[in-house]
């Protein structure tokens, strides 16, 4: 997800995608330690997919 569309979505939204994307890193790496992921990249991706979120709803609460 681009900061772009980030920027767009209200705080409610925000949060729910925060909630969402945080749910699909925890099972990513999860079938990770089991087994190898085929695009292990992904991780990564998701991870700073949590960290955009993140500093937009932080950003919007010091506003």
């Amino acid at each position: 997800m681009k900061q772009s569309e980030i920027k767009e979505l209200s705080v409610a939204e925000l949060q729910e995608k925060l909630s969402e994307t945080k749910k699909s890193y925890t099972d990513l790496k999860l079938a990770h330690a089991i087994s190898p992921l085929e695009n292990p990249l992904q991780l990564r991706t998701v991870r700073r997919t949590v960290a955009r979120i993140a500093s937009e709803l932080t950003k919007r609460e010091l506003q």
